[in-house]
Protein backbone atom coordinates (compact mmCIF):
# COMPACT_ATOMS: atom_id res chain seq x y z
CA UNK A 1 0.00 0.00 0.00
CA UNK A 2 1.22 3.48 -0.84
CA UNK A 3 2.26 5.48 2.22
CA UNK A 4 0.95 8.97 2.96
CA UNK A 5 4.37 10.48 2.20
CA UNK A 6 4.59 8.64 -1.13
CA UNK A 7 1.07 9.79 -1.99
CA UNK A 8 1.92 13.40 -1.15
CA UNK A 9 5.07 13.23 -3.27
CA UNK A 10 3.09 11.71 -6.15
CA UNK A 11 0.48 14.50 -5.95
CA UNK A 12 3.20 17.16 -6.02
CA UNK A 13 4.86 15.52 -9.02
CA UNK A 14 1.56 15.28 -10.90
CA UNK A 15 0.71 18.91 -10.11
CA UNK A 16 4.16 20.08 -11.19
CA UNK A 17 4.14 18.13 -14.44
CA UNK A 18 0.55 19.13 -15.22
CA UNK A 19 1.28 22.81 -14.61
CA UNK A 20 4.39 22.72 -16.78
CA UNK A 21 2.47 21.06 -19.59
CA UNK A 22 -0.47 23.46 -19.58
CA UNK A 23 1.86 26.49 -19.28
CA UNK A 24 3.83 25.39 -22.35
CA UNK A 25 0.63 24.67 -24.27
CA UNK A 26 -0.88 28.09 -23.50
CA UNK A 27 2.32 29.86 -24.61
CA UNK A 28 2.22 27.94 -27.90
CA UNK A 29 -1.51 28.41 -28.49
CA UNK A 30 -1.25 32.17 -27.94
CA UNK A 31 1.46 32.34 -30.59
CA UNK A 32 4.21 33.53 -28.27
CA UNK A 33 6.79 31.41 -30.10
CA UNK A 34 5.99 32.91 -33.51
CA UNK A 35 8.17 35.53 -35.17
CA UNK A 36 5.12 37.76 -35.70
CA UNK A 37 2.39 38.73 -33.22
CA UNK A 38 -0.79 37.65 -34.99
CA UNK A 39 -1.32 39.51 -38.28
CA UNK A 40 0.77 42.51 -37.24
CA UNK A 41 4.42 43.25 -38.19
CA UNK A 42 5.58 42.80 -34.60
CA UNK A 43 7.47 40.16 -32.68
CA UNK A 44 5.99 39.26 -29.26
CA UNK A 45 8.66 41.39 -27.54
CA UNK A 46 7.93 44.34 -29.81
CA UNK A 47 4.18 43.98 -29.26
CA UNK A 48 4.59 44.05 -25.48
CA UNK A 49 6.94 47.01 -25.80
CA UNK A 50 4.31 48.83 -27.85
CA UNK A 51 1.75 48.20 -25.10
CA UNK A 52 4.08 49.59 -22.41
CA UNK A 53 4.82 52.68 -24.48
CA UNK A 54 1.10 53.20 -24.88
CA UNK A 55 0.86 53.80 -21.14
CA UNK A 56 3.74 56.29 -20.88
CA UNK A 57 7.20 57.08 -22.18
CA UNK A 58 9.69 54.68 -20.61
CA UNK A 59 13.43 54.13 -20.39
CA UNK A 60 15.13 50.89 -21.42
CA UNK A 61 15.68 50.05 -17.75
CA UNK A 62 12.00 50.57 -16.93
CA UNK A 63 10.98 48.54 -19.95
CA UNK A 64 13.23 45.62 -19.05
CA UNK A 65 11.73 45.55 -15.56
CA UNK A 66 8.14 45.78 -16.81
CA UNK A 67 8.60 43.04 -19.40
CA UNK A 68 10.93 40.92 -17.25
CA UNK A 69 13.55 40.77 -20.00
CA UNK A 70 17.21 41.81 -20.02
CA UNK A 71 18.19 45.32 -21.10
CA UNK A 72 19.70 44.17 -24.40
CA UNK A 73 16.40 42.60 -25.49
CA UNK A 74 14.48 45.69 -24.38
CA UNK A 75 16.90 47.89 -26.31
CA UNK A 76 16.54 45.78 -29.48
CA UNK A 77 12.75 45.90 -29.25
CA UNK A 78 12.79 49.69 -29.02
CA UNK A 79 15.34 49.98 -31.84
CA UNK A 80 13.16 47.87 -34.15
CA UNK A 81 10.09 49.97 -33.36
CA UNK A 82 12.07 53.15 -34.07
CA UNK A 83 13.32 51.72 -37.38
CA UNK A 84 9.74 50.89 -38.39
CA UNK A 85 8.53 54.37 -37.50
CA UNK A 86 6.38 53.26 -34.56
CA UNK A 87 8.49 54.91 -31.85
CA UNK A 88 11.10 57.58 -31.27
CA UNK A 89 13.53 58.36 -28.44
CA UNK A 90 14.43 61.54 -26.58
CA UNK A 91 16.81 62.42 -23.77
CA UNK A 92 15.46 61.64 -20.33
CA UNK A 93 15.12 64.99 -18.48
CA UNK A 94 15.59 63.16 -15.17
CA UNK A 95 18.66 61.23 -16.29
CA UNK A 96 20.74 62.53 -19.18
CA UNK A 97 22.52 59.18 -19.45
CA UNK A 98 19.33 57.43 -20.63
CA UNK A 99 16.69 57.83 -23.32
CA UNK A 100 12.92 57.76 -23.07
CA UNK A 101 11.00 55.91 -25.78
CA UNK A 102 7.72 57.38 -27.04
CA UNK A 103 5.10 56.21 -29.53
CA UNK A 104 4.73 58.02 -32.84
CA UNK A 105 1.25 58.69 -34.29
CA UNK A 106 1.82 55.65 -36.51
CA UNK A 107 2.73 53.62 -33.42
CA UNK A 108 -0.46 54.70 -31.66
CA UNK A 109 -2.55 53.54 -34.64
CA UNK A 110 -0.73 50.21 -34.62
CA UNK A 111 -1.38 49.86 -30.88
CA UNK A 112 -5.11 50.29 -31.52
CA UNK A 113 -4.94 47.50 -34.12
CA UNK A 114 -3.03 45.35 -31.62
CA UNK A 115 -5.66 45.86 -28.92
CA UNK A 116 -8.45 45.09 -31.41
CA UNK A 117 -6.71 41.90 -32.57
CA UNK A 118 -6.22 40.71 -29.00
CA UNK A 119 -9.78 41.62 -27.96
CA UNK A 120 -11.21 39.62 -30.86
CA UNK A 121 -9.07 36.60 -29.98
CA UNK A 122 -10.03 36.66 -26.29
CA UNK A 123 -13.70 37.25 -27.07
CA UNK A 124 -13.60 34.09 -29.20
CA UNK A 125 -11.94 32.21 -26.36
CA UNK A 126 -14.52 33.45 -23.84
CA UNK A 127 -17.32 32.23 -26.13
CA UNK A 128 -16.16 28.70 -25.31
CA UNK A 129 -16.57 29.25 -21.56
CA UNK A 130 -19.41 29.84 -19.16
CA UNK A 131 -19.24 33.02 -17.04
CA UNK A 132 -18.38 30.88 -14.02
CA UNK A 133 -15.58 29.10 -15.87
CA UNK A 134 -14.18 32.43 -17.10
CA UNK A 135 -14.20 33.84 -13.56
CA UNK A 136 -12.52 30.72 -12.17
CA UNK A 137 -9.83 30.84 -14.85
CA UNK A 138 -9.15 34.53 -14.23
CA UNK A 139 -8.85 33.86 -10.50
CA UNK A 140 -6.55 30.86 -11.02
CA UNK A 141 -4.29 32.67 -13.50
CA UNK A 142 -4.10 35.65 -11.13
CA UNK A 143 -3.00 33.34 -8.30
CA UNK A 144 -0.50 31.67 -10.64
CA UNK A 145 0.93 35.05 -11.64
CA UNK A 146 1.30 36.09 -7.99
CA UNK A 147 3.10 32.83 -7.24
CA UNK A 148 5.52 33.49 -10.12
CA UNK A 149 6.20 37.02 -8.82
CA UNK A 150 6.79 35.72 -5.29
CA UNK A 151 9.16 33.05 -6.60
CA UNK A 152 11.20 35.69 -8.43
CA UNK A 153 11.31 37.86 -5.30
CA UNK A 154 12.62 34.91 -3.26
CA UNK A 155 15.55 34.11 -5.52
CA UNK A 156 18.86 33.66 -3.71
CA UNK A 157 17.32 32.47 -0.45
CA UNK A 158 17.73 28.91 0.81
CA UNK A 159 15.12 27.07 2.88
CA UNK A 160 16.48 24.16 4.91
CA UNK A 161 15.99 22.30 8.18
CA UNK A 162 17.55 23.87 11.24
CA UNK A 163 20.84 22.65 12.74
CA UNK A 164 22.43 23.28 16.13
CA UNK A 165 24.72 25.84 14.48
CA UNK A 166 21.64 27.98 13.76
CA UNK A 167 20.36 28.18 17.35
CA UNK A 168 21.98 31.45 18.36
CA UNK A 169 21.00 33.25 15.16
CA UNK A 170 17.37 32.11 15.15
CA UNK A 171 16.97 33.01 18.84
CA UNK A 172 18.30 36.51 18.14
CA UNK A 173 15.98 36.89 15.15
CA UNK A 174 12.91 35.78 17.11
CA UNK A 175 13.67 38.22 19.94
CA UNK A 176 14.35 41.06 17.49
CA UNK A 177 11.10 40.57 15.54
CA UNK A 178 9.08 40.06 18.72
CA UNK A 179 10.42 43.28 20.23
CA UNK A 180 9.52 45.11 17.01
CA UNK A 181 5.86 44.23 17.61
CA UNK A 182 6.03 44.71 21.39
CA UNK A 183 5.81 40.96 22.07
CA UNK A 184 8.39 40.94 24.83
CA UNK A 185 9.15 38.34 27.49
CA UNK A 186 7.84 40.48 30.36
CA UNK A 187 4.37 40.39 28.74
CA UNK A 188 4.21 36.60 28.69
CA UNK A 189 5.07 35.92 25.08
CA UNK A 190 7.02 32.89 23.86
CA UNK A 191 10.34 34.74 23.72
CA UNK A 192 10.50 33.98 27.44
CA UNK A 193 10.82 30.24 26.72
CA UNK A 194 14.23 28.90 27.83
CA UNK A 195 14.02 26.43 24.92
CA UNK A 196 14.55 29.32 22.51
CA UNK A 197 18.28 28.94 23.01
CA UNK A 198 18.15 25.34 21.74
CA UNK A 199 15.52 25.52 19.03
CA UNK A 200 17.09 22.77 16.92
CA UNK A 201 16.95 20.34 19.86
CA UNK A 202 13.24 21.03 20.42
CA UNK A 203 12.45 19.85 16.89
CA UNK A 204 14.39 16.59 16.96
CA UNK A 205 11.36 14.68 18.23
CA UNK A 206 9.18 12.57 15.94
CA UNK A 207 6.53 14.57 14.09
CA UNK A 208 8.48 17.81 14.54
CA UNK A 209 10.50 19.94 12.15
CA UNK A 210 11.80 23.49 11.95
CA UNK A 211 12.93 25.24 8.77
CA UNK A 212 15.02 28.35 8.43
CA UNK A 213 15.43 30.84 5.57
CA UNK A 214 19.02 31.78 4.83
CA UNK A 215 20.50 34.39 2.50
CA UNK A 216 24.26 34.71 2.05
CA UNK A 217 24.85 32.85 5.31
CA UNK A 218 22.48 35.04 7.32
CA UNK A 219 19.32 33.59 8.89
CA UNK A 220 16.34 35.81 8.09
CA UNK A 221 13.31 33.71 9.04
CA UNK A 222 11.89 30.43 10.20
CA UNK A 223 8.82 28.33 11.00
CA UNK A 224 8.12 24.98 12.65
CA UNK A 225 5.66 22.18 13.33
CA UNK A 226 5.46 20.10 16.51
CA UNK A 227 2.88 17.89 18.27
CA UNK A 228 0.42 19.81 20.44
CA UNK A 229 0.78 18.50 23.99
CA UNK A 230 -1.93 16.01 24.92
CA UNK A 231 -4.07 16.69 21.85
CA UNK A 232 -3.95 13.44 19.88
CA UNK A 233 -3.49 13.94 16.14
CA UNK A 234 -3.07 17.72 16.45
CA UNK A 235 0.11 19.64 15.65
CA UNK A 236 0.99 23.26 16.25
CA UNK A 237 2.38 25.80 13.78
CA UNK A 238 5.14 27.49 15.75
CA UNK A 239 7.74 30.24 15.71
CA UNK A 240 6.85 31.90 12.39
CA UNK A 241 9.22 34.88 12.35
CA UNK A 242 10.62 36.90 9.44
CA UNK A 243 13.05 39.79 9.28
CA UNK A 244 12.05 43.04 7.55
CA UNK A 245 14.24 42.01 4.62
CA UNK A 246 11.93 39.08 3.82
CA UNK A 247 8.53 40.68 4.31
CA UNK A 248 6.29 41.29 1.34
CA UNK A 249 7.95 38.53 -0.70
CA UNK A 250 5.52 35.72 0.05
CA UNK A 251 7.73 33.77 2.45
CA UNK A 252 5.07 33.57 5.19
CA UNK A 253 2.64 31.73 2.92
CA UNK A 254 5.41 29.54 1.49
CA UNK A 255 6.63 28.50 4.93
CA UNK A 256 3.09 27.91 6.17
CA UNK A 257 2.38 25.61 3.21
CA UNK A 258 5.71 23.84 3.72
CA UNK A 259 4.83 23.21 7.37
CA UNK A 260 1.26 22.11 6.61
CA UNK A 261 2.39 19.71 3.89
CA UNK A 262 4.80 18.18 6.38
CA UNK A 263 1.95 17.91 8.91
CA UNK A 264 -0.15 16.01 6.38
CA UNK A 265 2.76 13.67 5.65
CA UNK A 266 2.96 12.98 9.40
CA UNK A 267 -0.78 12.17 9.31
CA UNK A 268 -1.89 14.89 11.71
CA UNK A 269 -5.64 15.50 11.56
CA UNK A 270 -5.49 19.21 12.47
CA UNK A 271 -3.07 22.08 12.93
CA UNK A 272 -3.39 24.57 15.79
CA UNK A 273 -1.81 27.96 16.37
CA UNK A 274 -2.01 30.85 18.78
CA UNK A 275 -1.50 34.46 17.81
CA UNK A 276 -2.33 37.94 19.00
CA UNK A 277 -4.47 40.76 17.63
CA UNK A 278 -1.58 43.12 16.87
CA UNK A 279 -0.23 40.72 14.23
CA UNK A 280 -2.85 41.70 11.66
CA UNK A 281 -0.88 40.55 8.61
CA UNK A 282 -0.31 37.13 10.18
CA UNK A 283 -3.98 36.74 11.09
CA UNK A 284 -5.01 37.61 7.52
CA UNK A 285 -2.58 34.99 6.21
CA UNK A 286 -3.85 32.28 8.55
CA UNK A 287 -7.45 33.03 7.60
CA UNK A 288 -6.58 33.01 3.89
CA UNK A 289 -5.05 29.53 4.06
CA UNK A 290 -8.00 28.07 5.97
CA UNK A 291 -7.40 28.51 9.69
CA UNK A 292 -10.56 29.25 11.66
CA UNK A 293 -10.90 31.06 14.98
CA UNK A 294 -11.95 28.78 17.84
CA UNK A 295 -13.43 29.66 21.22
CA UNK A 296 -10.89 27.99 23.51
CA UNK A 297 -7.19 27.26 23.70
CA UNK A 298 -5.89 23.74 23.12
CA UNK A 299 -2.93 22.02 24.73
CA UNK A 300 -0.61 23.56 27.26
CA UNK A 301 1.46 25.89 25.08
CA UNK A 302 2.40 28.35 27.80
CA UNK A 303 1.71 31.29 25.47
CA UNK A 304 -0.60 33.02 27.91
CA UNK A 305 -0.50 36.35 26.10
CA UNK A 306 -1.58 34.96 22.72
CA UNK A 307 -5.33 35.43 23.00
CA UNK A 308 -6.37 34.20 19.53
CA UNK A 309 -6.44 30.41 19.06
CA UNK A 310 -6.99 29.10 15.53
CA UNK A 311 -7.39 25.65 14.00
CA UNK A 312 -7.11 24.14 10.54
CA UNK A 313 -8.47 20.68 9.76
CA UNK A 314 -6.07 18.75 7.56
CA UNK A 315 -7.69 16.63 4.85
Amino acid sequence: METSEQGERCCKTNARDGLRKVSRHIVRQLGMLNSAFGDLPLSPAQAHTLIELGNEAVSIKQLSLSLNIDKSNASRAVTHLVEKGFAYTQSNPKDTRSLLAHLTPQGKKLLQKLHHQQNVMFDEILCQLSPEEATNIESAISAYNKAICRTQAQQGCTIREITAADDVAIAELIREVSAEYGLTADKGYSVADPSLETTSKQYNASGSCYWIIELDGIILGGAGIAPLGSEQGVCELQKMYFSKQLRGKGFAKRMAYLALNYAREQEYQACYLETTACLKEAISLYEAIGFEHISKHLGDTGHDACELPMLLKLK
